[in-house]
């Protein structure tokens, strides 16, 4: 973990192990070089006295050397070092948490498991040991199951060196500053880093999306000594920022700065007033109405490490008041930094090294209650945004999900490198076809037909409407609205129209409910529609009638309702009922029955289910229209079989006449109308 390459506010000091008894000069500088943290040289000094130092130091100079090499990023070296010291005996059990440490943080997921039960077993912190367990398990899930952000490095604003905590300067978000510590910074190289001190340079976009070169800030807020990790109000007109002073035989502390803006420059900076010089602050963060500021610090009434702490702008007294820490659901025992809150003031982000973790340090998000304390746990932001290296300093291009970040990942220019994340938007369309259900009496002739001008009404549960008509393909599509659940319906007309089928379709009462709800992943919906075509002659359930009556027995009506329901789906729609007899009988009396039975289907329609009569005509074709010819029947073997063929020509059909009825008393301007037709075809006994 890099915890001194962040502006050395994360310095947590590693108990040096007694070295007693070593007369060593060479090894007691070594010794005296990583106490200061100057673990770059720290290694380099181990490796030169190791082969000379008395058998029972060589685990504790491995273990070192590992403390080191982690504090430098050298993952591999750390490991080689920890499992060297481990092979050598060294007893302090912290050794396996450092080896688990490490590999996780090279996603060595199982490995890591493996050192924190070690780490356990060989009498560790418990709490930590299955802290890291639960990490590694569930950053194996997330690494698996990655969210949707896409992560690019910003290799026009990176450089060699490192790179890091970006924020807005303007509300259009076409200017970046950023902490670096690039060729340019003022001041010497820090020793114990190993690179230059951190200074803050700006960057804008221009109007081709192209990133300028950065450039150092003024003298005012860029010195010799560390500047980084700043924040701009929302206005423009202040920054505040971290500083690290540096005074001989002094060990001075950080501290949050703050400038005005002096026409196009900065003026000069002050120290807040709750900074103190027992402890560091920084990585400050202003709510967008710069009422509150939120930064990093160590100081007393914390939780362990570094936590996150908040004071609030007095305007009366023209002043900033008392730091309030942000709470045990945001800090812990371990580091929490680089705070970011919202524009609404609603959420904090953060990063911890601490909170369930892919590795190093994770990107974290609280959510405020309603008394705006952050009480709630706090959630991970999972793969790719975090990874098993560090991440942290997250901005957002206000309410949008996308913004920046600081990595060291692999993959990046330098040490820490700056990232832009975005979150694409979900994608959602219904796609379908009107086909066609084909003629039932000509074994589904021209069934699958493409059905062109079919409206489709989809219907949101967000208030929307739209309406398509399929084109001559008989296709439609549709893009989906994310969060919302959709209804599907169809209309037809007498220009719904296929090759085989000139006449219309029948309007459908299919339909289809589809929903975007709680969908995670972008995704097309198939909805096609089987529609009925206009024919002369429709298959529809048996008309039974009594023997030689006209009367409408209780199942004909049954039948009657299929009627009802199309004509119900087409309201512009009037229809023929024709009734058919057998060639039996005498040819007036058919005439004058199928009539007769003809006007019960229409009276049935019009006085029991309220079909306007002027949609209804009825007429009797007798036997004058048979199905099946006399001389067909003749030739059948059985009475039994010639009876069923009989039965085949007593039926009652009905057929479209046309499609322009306008209901009179139907509201006005109700959008258009359903369409549909067809010949219906029923069975009805007749006399001999």
């Amino acid at each position: 973990m890099k915890n001194t390459l962040k502006i050395t506010l994360t310095l947590a000091a590693v108990a040096t192990l007694a070295t007693s008894g070593l007369s060593q000069k060479a090894l007691k500088k070594a010794d005296a070089t990583f106490d200061a943290k100057q673990y770059y040289k720290a290694v380099t000094m181990y490796k030169q006295v190791y082969a000379s130092a008395p058998k029972d130091k060589k685990a504790l100079i491995m273990y070192k050397s590992g403390i080191a090499s982690q504090e430098i990023n050298d993952y591999k070296g750390a490991e080689s070092y920890f499992q060297k010291a481990i092979a050598g005996n060294f007893e302090d059990p912290t050794v396996y948490l450092k080896l688990a440490e490490v590999l996780k943080v090279q996603m060595k997921y199982p490995e890591a498991i493996v050192e924190f039960n070690n780490y356990k077993a060989k009498g560790g912190d418990a709490k930590k040991a299955d802290l890291g367990v639960k990490s590694c398990e569930l950053a194996q899930q997330w690494k698996d199951a990655p969210q949707r952000y896409k992560i690019e490095n910003m290799a026009l604003i990176n450089s060699k060196e490192s790179d890091f905590a970006p924020t807005f300067s303007d509300k259009k978000y076409q200017t970046i500053t950023f902490t670096s510590r690039r060729e340019g910074a003022l001041g010497a190289a820090e020793i114990n880093v190993g690179s230059n001190h951190s200074d803050l340079w700006e960057t804008k976009l221009d109007k081709n999306g192209k990133w300028s070169q950065p450039t150092i800030l003024p003298p005012s807020i860029s010195t010799p000594v560390n500047e980084g990790a700043a924040w701009i109000s929302k206005k423009g007109d202040m920054i505040f920022f971290t500083r690290c002073p540096e005074e001989s035989n002094k060990q001075s502390k950080c501290g949050v700065y703050m400038a005005k803006k002096q026409g196009s420059t900065w003026g000069n900076a002050d120290k807040l007033p709750f900074n103190n010089d027992t402890v560091n602050f920084g990585h400050p963060s202003l709510s967008a109405d710069g009422k509150v500021l939120y930064f990093t610090s160590r100081k007393s009434g914390g939780y362990g490490g570094l936590d996150i702490w908040s004071c609030t702008f007095d305007v009366k007294s023209n002043t900033w008041g008392q730091p309030v820490n942000a709470g045990p659901a945001v800090n812990t025992e371990g580091n929490e930094m680089y705070p970011t809150i919202s524009d609404d003031g609603k959420k904090l982000y953060f990063s911890s090294d601490y909170h369930p973790g892919m590795g190093g340090l994770d990107i974290f998000v609280a959510e405020a209650g309603a008394d705006g304390k952050f009480t709630k746990a706090v959630e991970n932001l999972k793969y790719p945004i975090n990874s098993s290296f560090d991440d942290f300093s997250i901005i957002f291009e206000g309410k949008k999900q996308r913004g920046y970040f600081t990595s060291n990942r692999e993959g990046g220019k330098g040490s820490d490198d700056i990232w832009s994340f975005n979150l694409p938007p979900l994608t959602f369309n219904v796609k379908g076809l009107g086909l066609s259900a084909g003629d039932e009496l000509q074994g589904f002739k021209g069934k699958g037909e493409l059905v062109s001008n079919v409206k489709v009404k989809i219907v949101g549960s967000d208030g929307t409407i739209n309406e398509y008509n399929t084109s001559k393909d008989g296709s439609y599509t549709f893009k989906l609205k994310e969060k919302t659940t959709y209804t599907i319906t169809t209309e037809t007309s007498k220009q719904s129209t296929s090759p085989t089928f000139t006449l219309g379709y029948l309007a459908s009462k299919d339909s289809r409910v589809i929903t975007t709800v709680g969908l995670d992943k972008s995704k097309d919906f198939i909805a096609d529609f089987e529609l009925k075509p206009v024919v002369p002659k429709i298959r529809m359930p048996k008309i039974l009638y009594d023997l030689g009556k006209a009367t409408l027995r209780p199942e004909a009506k049954d039948s009657l309702n299929f009627l009802f329901d199309i004509m119900k789906n087409n309201p512009t729609t009037v229809v023929e009922l024709s009734s058919h007899t057998d060639s039996r009988g005498k040819a007036v009396s058919n005439m004058t029955l199928s009539a007769a039975r003809a006007q019960s289907c229409v009276d049935y329609l019009v006085k029991e289910k309220g079909i306007n009569p002027e949609r209804l005509k009825a007429k009797g074709y007798g036997a004058t229209m048979l199905l099946i010819k006399d001389d067909v029947i003749a030739k059948a073997k059985t009475k039994q079989e010639k009876e069923a063929l009989h039965e085949v020509n007593r039926r009652t059909d009905f057929s479209i006449l046309n499609w322009d009825f306008v209901d009179p008393n139907a509201p006005k301007n109700t959008g258009g109308t359903k369409g549909g037709s067809g010949t219906k075809k029923t069975d009805d006994e007749d006399e001999e």
